[in-house]
């Protein structure tokens, strides 16, 4: 498992969470001469940061911008001289300028609410943002101080007459719309493009600088209706045109560099939620639409789950400087690769192997790219690739000092056959001191989504398990994204039914297969739909010693009218209504069957989780503690759905304590 190679000095920490550096969003010039990318770190008071970064054609990398912010997304203008970039050092996040040759950056925006995101216009005289206005608020409105405390005086009720009224990254939404908004480049003067907008999620301007698509929420319903549509705005004058009039949901906008052809990656929700993304191409002019990808069973993207990556922003479609086809990330079987999908002819991977591509830059000649890259022993680096050999270079060295420092345990993947002989793919991870003919207890891991995937990247808190101890074994049951469009459907409406089977078929082969197992020390974990299964599985089987449930679900009855996406994700996925089959929702609901948990089971939960909110993880706290069951809940203040991957780095730390102490209690202490 660790290919010969001698052990060093340790293994990994809780602590060591505080020095992952996450390398991302790589960037070129448009002369190719250099690039810019940014690195993500936790300061010494515990929080985030992010800089920008230069490398040169020489391989040579240099930081860029310095202090206690968040600097993202940077851009070079189309004459290479300037970057563009987000930060939040004014209090909020707006865009800002910099030289490239270096100097001080020029806070170019003031909106009241921020910068969600921008584009350059291809003459550099202008950018185009996002931002989001209120009631009674204009893009002339200036951002003002955030409030420390709420005095007494200020409160106020919430009236609420929406559907979708909350959101778990963004809290309660208060009628906030968005609007696009033209920015000089030079002295900062802003027109609005658009008029309030229900949701804009991806925006690109034509070559010629003549045209604006974007995403747009344009339904009568928006709250009830889920598509998303292309509408393109002419710059000059102004008039708007629905490219796809209902027909799907989509995102990722790119123009083709002779300005004909639009592509984007989206969907027709015919499988509604669990529906794979495809690669689009449109042509306005003519009124065609082809979509490139409709034989080819891959979920385009990057569908990987994670905890040290997981905010980065992968890369949309790239079209090829001669407009023939476009590069593209896709998931499948555990990887993240690159493809070249062409406008005809066979699809061509380009970036393949057993690693997740979680960030992709093409060189302007097209003979190489940038590529962010993670590997289960590899956090993560930026690497120069070869598009005619192949030949990776490593570009940078990010977490050497913490690589050099520790073992990290490999993942070992295996197939095995589910009870209605399905294929399920799964990994392994031995620790890395476990002697020759010595056993170690397993903890399964379960991922959340259910519609996402587990595969070859760094997760840090399977290396912590790994070094305290444990054999880790996680898998992609049916449901997952990686293995076609039937198999990532086939959960919807039998939740803890053969995706319950599929788990514990892979505990069955791990043991079998693997002799370092110890089979009467079983533990469970998973977060989200990975907490749903959790609880799911102690209601049906008490062959674990311990479990650990994470903002899970345990009432789909509930559920339903108190998640941010209950409304609609609830008959998507178990397939009704409260009202059309609540004996339907209890019957897949883990509080029904908390009569049958024997297995101690830790709660976390995190107080301001609107996607699973905690009044789930209160209701199966209280009916274990009526029960006289072993249980605790531990609440996370402050936190929402995605305190594993990007809370508050203190409250992570002692969840993942509070995991770990829990197993090494009844996974390591004298059995009953």
């Amino acid at each position: 498992m660790n290919n010969g190679q001698p052990l060093k000095h340790r293994g990994v920490t809780v602590e060591d969470l505080l020095r992952l550096r996450s390398v991302r969003d790589p960037h070129y010039a448009s002369d190719g001469m250099h690039g810019v990318f940014v690195q993500k770190s936790i300061d010494e008071e515990k929080q985030y940061c992010s800089h920008l970064y230069i490398w040169t054609e020489d391989g040579a990398v240099r930081q860029w911008t310095f202090g206690r912010w968040r600097d993202t997304r940077p851009r070079f203008s189309p004459d290479s001289k300037t970057i563009a970039f987000l930060s939040d050092r004014s209090g909020h996040t707006q865009l800002w300028l910099l030289p490239a040759d270096g100097g001080e950056a020029r806070q170019l925006t003031f909106f009241k609410n921020g910068v969600r995101d921008y584009v350059w216009a291809p003459d550099g005289t202008f950018l185009i943002a996002l931002t989001t206005l209120g009631d009674n608020e204009t893009i002339d409105d200036r951002e003002e101080p955030k409030k420390k405390e709420t005095k007494p005086a200020d409160l106020k009720p919430r009236v609420v007459e929406r559907l979708y009224y909350k959101s778990d990254a963004s809290g309660f939404l208060d009628g906030k719309q968005a609007v696009l908004v033209c920015i000089d480049a030079t002295s900062g003067k802003t027109e609005a493009l658009t008029s309030r907008e229900e949701e804009i999620s991806s925006f690109a301007i034509s070559p010629n600088g003549r045209t604006l698509a974007f995403v747009a929420n344009r339904n009568e319903d928006p709250d009830t209706t889920f598509t998303r549509d292309i509408v393109l705005l002419d710059l000059e004058s102004k008039a708007e045109t629905n490219l796809t009039k209902g027909s799907g949901t989509f995102t990722s906008l790119a123009w083709s560099p002779d300005g004909t052809k639009l592509a984007a990656i989206g969907h027709d929700l015919a499988f509604l939620g669990a529906t794979i993304h495809q690669l689009y191409v449109f042509e306005p002019e003519r009124g065609t639409k082809r979509v490139l990808t409709a034989d080819w069973d891959v979920h385009l993207g990057d569908a990987m789950v994670g905890d040290t990556h997981a905010d980065a922003k992968g890369p949309g479609p790239i079209w090829k400087r001669d407009g023939t086809g476009l590069y593209v990330t896709a998931s499948q079987r555990g990887r993240v690769n690159v493809y070249f999908v062409p406008l005809d002819g066979p699809i061509v991977p380009i970036i393949e192997g057993d690693f997740h591509v979680y960030g992709l830059a093409i060189h302007p000649n097209e003979q190489q790219a940038v590529a962010a890259i993670s590997e289960p022993t590899m956090i993560g680096d930026l690497y120069t690739i070869s598009l005619e050999s192949g030949t990776k270079t490593r570009l940078t060295r990010v977490n050497e000092a913490l690589e050099n420092e520790v073992t990290f345990a490999d993942a070992e993947p295996f197939t095995y056959q589910s009870t209605d002989g399905w294929d399920i793919q799964g990994w392994i991870m031995k620790p890395p001191r476990l002697g020759d003919g010595e056993k170690a207890p397993l903890v399964v891991e379960i991922h959340g989504g259910p519609h996402t995937m587990y595969g070859f990247t760094f997760f840090h808190e399977f290396q912590l398990l790994a070094s305290s101890g444990y054999v880790v074994l996680f898998t992609n049951p049916r449901g997952s994204h990686g293995y076609g469009q039937s198999f990532v459907n086939a959960v919807r409406g039998d939740y803890g039914g053969m995706d319950y089977e599929d788990i514990m078929a892979g505990v069955d082969a791990a043991i079998k297969q693997f002799a370092f197992i110890d089979e009467t020390r079983l533990g469970v974990t998973g977060g989200s739909y990975g907490g749903f299964m959790t609880n799911w599985i102690v209601g049906h089987t008490n062959r674990f010693r311990a479990a650990v449930t994470q903002r899970s679900i345990s009432n789909w009855l509930s559920f339903a009218g108190v998640s941010d996406i209950g409304y609609f994700f609830t008959k998507w996925e178990v397939g009704c209504d409260v009202w059309e089959d609540a004996e339907r929702l209890w019957h897949h609901s883990p509080l029904k069957y908390v009569k049958n948990v024997r297995t101690p089971l830790l709660i976390l939960h995190s107080e301001h989780d609107y996607r699973c909110p905690i009044e789930q993880a209160e209701q199966l706290f209280i009916a274990l503690k009526q029960l006289g069951q072993e249980t605790k809940l531990v609440r996370f203040p402050d936190a929402n759905h995605d305190l594993s991957r990007t809370g508050n780095p203190a409250l992570r730390l002692e969840r993942l304590r509070q995991i770990v102490g829990w197993f090494d209690h009844y996974l390591k202490g004298p059995r009953d």
